[in-house]
């Protein structure tokens, strides 16, 4: 898709949610606007996906962020839309969630309320979850006698392990944004009111790297996840060394030697 076409897709009127790009801030939001708890339908996911896709090839963005309207992130999906859904596109909805850590950009979350279900899932695919202390995080198909289907458990236990996973899911249990945390799930957990500003500083700190330097750690970091040590560490060195070439990690180091702020373009 040409970059004009890309920016009129994305100036469309989206069904449960809008997208705002800041270009002076190299920034996009996705905003779920489904009041008040930002249901998000069947339809919507397949939408989402070729959204981040979209803001993935904008060449004035740098940095995604995925957030809500109102005092909840989203309370999950549409139920009647799953006995609706064809089975073809029930298949699809993990590959449709898994948007964002498909995204070579680095993407946050703003998450607060309740985050539940693939409103959880999608926060679970994005590269940093900023949790507001209202925030409850929760995975309940259970009291609907299903389970996560879009990723939810695998990646959970990727991050918590077994026994905190058969916690959330086999129990239906809530976890609060600072239990989060300290789980590891969340990369931040701040009081509801700086939410905002949190995203803001994270959003300017990420803007400071080098885009080519980004878009490498995380792809490196997504693959290297479920790879042997020393295939890792093989990759990692691969990698390293094609930075080294890059016009970005010339300038890092000559504007470290120089005592001034590099500016990297992605080159």
């Amino acid at each position: 898709m040409t970059q004009p076409a890309i920016k009129d897709f994305l100036a469309s009127e989206f069904d449960g949610f809008e997208v705002q790009i800041d270009a002076d801030h190299e920034r996009a939001d996705m905003v779920l606007n489904r009041p008040p708890l930002n249901v998000i339908a069947m339809s919507q996911r397949e939408v989402l996906r070729q959204v981040f896709e979209a803001l993935d090839a904008h060449d004035d963005v740098r940095v995604i962020v995925l957030r809500a309207e109102g005092e909840h992130f989203s309370s999950g999906g549409d139920i009647k839309g799953f006995l609706e859904a064809s089975p073809e596109h029930v298949s699809k909805l993990a590959w449709n969630v898994a948007a964002p850590a498909r995204c070579e950009k680095p993407v946050i979350v703003a998450n607060r309320g309740y985050t539940f279900g693939v409103g959880f899932e999608l926060s679970l695919a994005c590269d940093f979850r900023i949790a507001s202390e209202t925030t409850r995080y929760a995975l309940p198909e259970q009291n609907l006698g299903q389970i996560p289907g879009s990723g939810g458990s695998a990646r959970l236990q990727k991050i918590i392990g077994i026994t905190r996973t058969k916690h959330m899911v086999m129990r239906a249990k809530r976890i609060t944004g600072a239990q989060a945390l300290e789980w590891g799930i969340a990369t931040e957990c701040v009081p509801d009111d700086q939410l905002e500003a949190a995203t803001r500083s994270l959003v300017e700190e990420l803007r400071r790297f080098s885009p080519l330097a980004q878009r490498t750690a995380k792809k490196l970091i997504n693959d290297n996840e479920d790879s042997p040590l020393s295939v890792a560490i093989e990759m990692e060195g691969h990698c390293y060394s094609r930075l080294r070439s890059s016009n970005d990690f010339r300038e890092g180091v000559e504007a470290f030697h120089a005592k001034r702020k590099a500016v990297f373009r992605g080159e």
